[in-house]
Parts: C-alpha cells; sequence; structure tokens
C-alpha cells in the first residue's frame, strides 16, 4: 500500500492507470484544475510507504475544474480531460512534460478537441449559446473514435473524433462542431431554464447503449444506433405532439400491426409467457383497486411491457399500457407525470379510441399545469362515452380541478404587482435571489416543473469579481473573494448591458454577423428508466453498466447506499449501503466479478457476489438497514422533489464558504461535496 502525494491544491475528481504501462503511469485531474501524470515506478523503486513524487508531467490549460480524464485501449501516449471551462483536451506525453509552456499563456495551447465554451441549449430547439460546462465524458471501447460528453444542460452528446477539426487553442470562442447524437428523455429537452444537469455518461461494454445520470432526476438508458425513422429519435415538434390532441384525431401513427395475432388481441405461440404475462396484469389491476403497492403494480407492468412485450398483443398491451399510467399517476415520483403520457400516448396509438387512455392522459396534463390540453383530451373521453359514470366523473373533476388552478394563476398575476412593489421597498435577501421559491412540502411529489424564477421578469443579475475567468491561481478558488460584488438590475433597465464594450457579440475576434439560421437538430429518447436513489447533493455522482455483458445498471445514492437494477426491465434487485454519507463512485472490475464503491468517507469498499452483507430487497442485515426498501426509495424522491432551484451560475455559488460570514448571519443554502 502506498500514498502519494499529489500536489494537487484541491479535490482530485478522477485518476486514470495509462494502459499498456503495466499500471506504472497513474494520471489524476482535480478541483484546482490541473491534469497531472505519475510513473509509480519510481515509489515502488524507493521502497518507502509514502512519499511524494515529482509528477512526469504536469497541464495546467484548463481554467476550472477537471472533472473526468479517459484514455483510450492500447494508447498509453494520450489522455483527454473534460473541464467546468467547456472544453474537452486532448494531452500527448510525447509533445512535452508541460502545458503551458514556460513563459506562454494557456490561451496558446492547442490541445483543445472540443470546444463546447458556446454549446449550452436551453431545449432541442434553441441554438446553444452558453458555455457548457463539462462534467462527464467517455470513449467507446469498440469504436475508441466515438467520444461521449455530457454537461451542464440535459443533452449528452456523441461525437466522432475523426470528424471534428483540427486541435485548436482558446483564444477563439468557437461554435461547437456538428455532433453525431444528441441523447436526452423527450420529457427533459425542453424545460427551458433548470440546474438540472448530468453528472455522468458511459458507453455500455457493447458501445450499442449510453447511460445517463442527472442531478435532480433518474438514471436513463438509450441506444447508439438507431435508423433514421425510429421511433426513439424525435424533433422539437415531436416534443408538444405528443401532448396534442390534433395528431391523434389526424390518425398520425395510428398503426398497429397484428399479424400472427389471435382474435382475441393474444399471439397464437407461447402459452405459458402469456399466462405468466396475464396473471402480472392482473396484479397490477389489483393494486390500482386497492390502492396499494403502486411500486409493486408498476413493478409488473414493466415485467410485462419490457420483458415480454414482444410475446404480447395490442390488446393486453393497451390495458397494460393504461393500468401502468394509473398507477404511476397515483405514486407520483419523480417524473411519473411524464412516463403516464408515454405510455397513454403508446396506448392510443394501438387504439385511438380508447377513453382509457385518454382520461389517464388528461389527468397527467392537469398535473403538469398542461391546463388546455387537459381539457382537450377530458372531452374527447366523454364524447366517447357520454354514458359511462366513470368516465363523466374524472371529467367534471379535472374540469373543476382546472377552473380552480385557473382562478390562483389570475389571482397570482394580479398580485404580482404589489408584491413588486413590496420588494422595491426592500432589501433582497441573498436566499430571496439566490433560489427559486421552494414549492409546498405538502404538495404531490411530481408536480409541475418550475421553469423561471418569480423574480425573473423583474430582476438582472450582473457579477464582478477578480477572479480570472481565464486562469491565473494567484486566488483560493476554495475561497470565496472578498471584493465579489453583486450587482442587480431591472430588466430593461439601460444600466444593463447586452455587448461588450468594444461592440462584439463574443470576443473581439469573433463575429456574429451573417450567421445562418439555426436548424433544430433530432435527439434520441429513453429506452429504460432507474428510480429508486437520489442525486442531488454531490456533482460527480456515477451510474455504471455491470456484469460481463452490462446485464445490470448500478448507481450510487446521496442516502449512503447504491442501487442495482435489471437494465432490461428497470426492475430493482439490489440495494446495499457503501457509505456513511454517500456513494458516488462504482466501478466494476473488467474481467472478475468485483465492484468497488467509494463516496464521501475515507473508505473504499469491494464487493463481490459471494459478500456476506446481505441485500435490503432480500430482506437485510441486522441493524438500521433492514428498513423497508420502499421507505428508502420514498425518501429518496422527496429529496429530489423538494430541491431548491438556483439562479446563480454554478460558478458563482461554488466560491461560496460559510466560513466567511460572521457566525449565524448569513444561511442562504447548504454546501454540497463536488
Amino acid at each position: 500500500m502506498h500514498s502519494i502525494e499529489t500536489g494537487h491544491s484541491a479535490n482530485i475528481f478522477c485518476a486514470k492507470f495509462v494502459p499498456e504501462t503495466s499500471d506504472e503511469l497513474v494520471v489524476s485531474g482535480a478541483a484546482d484544475a490541473e491534469v497531472r501524470l505519475f510513473n509509480l515506478s519510481r515509489l515502488r523503486k524507493s521502497g518507502l510507504e509514502e512519499r511524494a513524487i515529482i509528477p512526469s508531467a504536469v497541464f495546467q490549460c484548463h481554467t476550472r475544474r477537471v472533472k473526468k480524464l479517459a484514455v483510450e485501449v492500447g494508447n498509453p501516449n494520450v489522455v483527454w480531460s473534460a473541464s467546468e471551462d467547456g472544453t474537452l483536451r486532448q494531452h500527448d506525453f510525447r509533445e512535452g512534460d508541460s502545458c503551458p509552456p514556460a513563459g506562454s499563456s494557456h490561451q496558446e495551447c492547442r490541445n483543445i478537441l472540443l470546444d463546447l465554451r458556446l454549446g449550452a441549449k436551453k431545449s432541442l430547439a434553441d441554438p446553444p449559446k452558453q458555455s457548457l460546462a463539462l462534467k462527464s465524458f467517455d470513449i467507446s471501447s469498440t469504436r475508441p473514435h466515438l467520444l461521449l460528453v455530457g454537461g451542464s444542460d440535459t443533452f449528452a452528446r456523441l461525437y466522432d473524433r475523426r470528424m471534428l477539426p483540427p486541435l485548436s487553442s482558446s483564444q477563439y470562442k468557437l461554435q461547437p462542431p456538428p455532433c453525431v447524437n444528441y441523447f436526452c428523455p423527450m420529457h427533459l429537452s425542453d424545460l427551458g431554464r433548470s440546474s438540472l444537469h448530468l453528472t455522468h455518461v458511459t458507453f455500455s461494454p457493447s458501445g450499442e447503449e449510453v447511460l445517463l445520470s442527472y442531478s435532480g432526476e433518474h438514471v436513463y438508458l438509450m441506444d447508439v444506433n438507431l435508423d433514421s425513422g425510429s421511433t426513439m429519435r424525435y424533433s422539437s415538434g415531436d416534443v408538444s405532439n405528443r401532448i396534442s390532441l390534433s395528431p391523434l384525431l389526424r390518425g398520425v401513427e395510428m398503426h398497429s400491426s397484428r399479424s400472427g395475432v389471435s382474435s382475441n388481441g393474444f399471439p397464437r405461440t407461447n402459452k405459458a409467457g402469456l399466462d405468466r404475462c396475464k396473471k402480472l396484469v392482473q396484479i397490477a389491476e389489483k393494486s390500482l383497486k386497492t390502492d396499494t403497492d403502486y411500486y409493486y403494480g408498476i413493478e409488473a407492468c414493466n415485467e410485462v411491457l419490457d420483458g415480454h412485450g414482444h410475446e404480447i398483443g395490442p390488446t393486453l398491451m393497451h390495458e397494460c399500457l393504461c393500468i401502468r399510467a394509473s398507477l404511476l399517476l397515483k405514486r407520483r415520483w419523480k417524473s411519473d407525470s411524464h412516463m403516464a403520457i408515454r405510455d397513454c400516448h403508446r396506448a392510443l396509438i394501438i387504439n385511438p379510441s380508447s377513453t382509457r387512455a385518454l382520461i389517464c392522459m388528461a389527468e397527467a396534463l392537469f398535473l403538469l399545469e398542461k391546463h388546455k390540453e387537459a381539457l382537450e383530451f377530458a372531452i374527447a373521453s366523454r364524447s366517447l362515452a357520454p354514458t359511462d359514470s366513470e368516465i363523466m366523473e374524472r371529467v367534471e373533476s379535472i374540469k373543476k380541478n382546472v377552473a380552480a388552478a385557473e382562478a390562483d394563476k389570475a389571482n397570482t398575476e394580479s398580485d404580482r404587482g404589489t408584491k413588486a412593489s413590496y420588494r422595491a421597498g426592500r432589501v433582497l435577501s441573498l436566499s430571496d435571489i439566490i433560489y427559486h421559491s421552494e414549492g409546498d412540502n405538502d404538495a404531490s411529489i411530481d408536480g409541475p416543473e418550475r421553469e423561471d424564477s418569480e423574480y425573473d421578469e423583474e430582476l438582472e443579475l450582473d457579477f464582478d469579481t477578480s477572479i480570472s475567468t481565464e486562469g491565473g491561481y494567484d486566488v483560493d478558488s476554495d475561497v470565496l473573494p472578498r471584493n465579489l460584488n453583486l450587482r442587480i438590475h431591472r430588466i430593461g433597465d439601460s444600466a444593463v448591458e447586452t455587448e461588450r464594450p468594444n461592440g462584439s457579440c463574443e470576443w473581439p475576434l469573433l463575429s456574429c454577423e451573417n450567421e445562418a439560421p439555426y436548424q433544430p437538430e433530432m435527439a434520441v429518447d429513453m429506452k429504460q428508466r432507474y428510480v429508486g436513489h437520489c442525486n442531488i447533493g454531490t456533482d460527480i455522482k456515477q451510474a455504471s453498466f455491470i456484469g460481463q455483458r452490462g446485464e445490470y445498471i448500478a448507481s450510487g445514492s446521496d442516502d449512503g447506499r447504491w442501487f442495482i437494477w435489471e437494465k432490461k426491465t428497470g426492475r430493482l434487485i439490489k440495494m446495499l449501503h457503501g457509505d456513511d454519507a454517500v456513494v458516488n463512485c462504482i466501478q466494476c472490475h473488467p474481467h472478475d466479478c468485483v465492484i468497488a464503491t467509494s463516496g464521501i468517507d475515507s473508505t473504499i469498499k469491494i464487493w463481490s457476489p459471494n459478500s456476506p452483507v446481505a441485500s435490503i430487497v432480500a430482506g437485510g442485515a441486522a441493524g438500521p438497514e433492514t428498513s423497508d426498501v420502499l421507505d428508502a426509495m420514498e425518501g429518496n424522491q422527496r429529496r429530489l422533489c423538494r430541491t431548491r432551484e438556483t439562479i446563480l451560475p454554478f460558478e458563482i455559488l461554488e466560491r461560496f464558504r460559510m466560513h466567511e460570514f460572521a457566525e449565524g448571519s448569513f444561511h442562504p443554502f447548504e454546501c454540497t461535496q463536488s
């Protein structure tokens, strides 16, 4: 066992063994914006257990925290680093042992492989404009030319290294190069302003799938190789069409193949499998009618739709989709309403006249405050079943709820002027400015997504700090500078400048004139979701494929546990205690049946299938971890949905530290470990 003094001055976020070096070369990246290379053979030859090794190379070309490193199998000469400065850089050990060279500026380092400083998107339809702070990055092990990056928006991006421009410097902020694919669950692609972002992206062992883990959301699985006409690919128009009745009335996508299906809607083969599916649907229906065990009812539907979807006919599939949608609306975990809309949409493709799917869609849209669309679907269901008392009752309930919600909205609008006058006469606290208004704790878990702060129409924030945004390490990045100034302007105030003093749109050497109209891209939608954990407390939480072929998915959680799901169905199969605080990192051994986990405490735990620690799902071991698995998952969902959204930039928030203020005088938010 050896301990290495790396020389990093802040948290080390990532470390990698360099391939083909007999594990003698190790590279590290840290919050001090540096990438350092070490030769462990020097330490082994010394015979000492602890020693400060002089790094073989130091790369100081990044200006923000380095969050992820990647290496290519079989390549011992190059490492790639992704940073919150918006750049992905390529460091070739053969070209030198330091960067920038002595006497040079970091802006002269020509090692930027991917410049995303103008790459962040608010939605699929909007052009990229802001800096994308890179949080994660992976290289396909089967096709090393494919790069997957994720950062401070909701979109993961797939690039082909062969199609990227030559390495560049940071002297210019360039428009991002076109990517091969965007990956984002459809319901997260149109959030507008949001603190939701990716904390980890990774390829599957085969390279055919990617896994995305979101801060404030769940883990999602997506396919890499899709035909241009695949239903998993969507445009910005498809996002609005999914919640619109008009495309359904026009008969768009209203087709289903019934070849090989008997008159009762079931395939003529595999009767044993069909009988099992029928029993699972009955279990789910019972959960719905008795208003109990929503989770297990949803799991039963998942088993049918995701595990045996190719074996069942449209009749059973339609029934199962409607049941699962209804259960999701009752459970109301994070994004359950969006998942219910997906199921209702699929059910209506099978049967456009399904009153059950229409009324469920209306209820889901109401929960998301899509009142106009909710009424359209409710009225459509009533017109198809005018004598169904249950449908009529649910329609009337939706109409009353919509009317009440619209009245509340009108009252809120009328009070806005009063609130604005009140704010004008008082000094806003920093907590008022930093946070969106916090939701009612008694509200349903899966409430509407708040896109904008109530201050957005009245306030604009401007920051002035002595810390250089393009390098220079004379100021400790862990300490809030004493001379940070916060200036507040009314939107529309002439004091707010929209251009730089020299009149340019960006850096002096960039021209923003004569730009071609932006053409929105397509994105790849999710094919599976994994729920139960909580990812809000740290910014490096991983989700990984485990198993020789990646048959399982694992993720850490803010409650100190780590979760294992079956990849195909999303079924939770294990939940284990992994840390006293938070489990951040989960890595599977490339060849053996061994998994390593780590978190906030000072231990790294090694797990194997014959471990004596029992699974909580299987009954648990003695002690506090024997608590019901559903209690843990419900608690995680409450934490996810009570997160207060910030409107200050991440770069500003990370510099606040409580010790800079007198005790008890400043408590606007909790510090998080990232």
